[in-house]
């Protein structure tokens, strides 16, 4: 048997207020919730999104879209729907570049770190 009223209307009474607390975020929520590579996942997140963006701005359908990532569809949705494992932010690199995008890295000093970037490619 269902509890509460049958007419579907609100309960009567009162509940007491609590104050709600509010916590102010990180500004990544993988790093709010834990997540073990939190800079990574919201790297992927923000690539995935771009891809997702290009796919719909183009009108692309998951077919389609999938022939020129180089994928199947269903891996095409599981992609645009977030579900991002399995795929390195080289990979997304290369599906923005099949997408006609062209991807640029950029270094920035830290500010907590006063030592020079050095980069050497060999």
């Amino acid at each position: 048997m269902r509890n509460g009223p049958r007419n579907g209307s609100a309960r009567t009474g009162t509940i007491p207020e609590q104050p709600v607390r509010v916590e102010r975020g990180s500004g990544n929520v993988f790093a709010d919730l834990g997540h073990a590579n939190p800079n990574l996942a919201l790297a992927k997140a923000e690539l995935v999104q771009c891809i997702r963006d290009l796919i719909a701005e183009r009108k692309l359908t998951q077919t389609k879209a999938a022939e020129l990532l180089g994928l199947d569809q269903p891996k095409v949705s599981s992609l645009v729907r977030g579900r991002v494992e399995g795929y390195s932010i080289d990979r997304l690199f290369r599906f923005l570049n099949a997408l006609g995008q062209r991807v640029e890295i950029t270094v920035r000093s830290n500010p907590n770190n006063t030592e020079p970037c050095a980069v050497v490619v060999t």
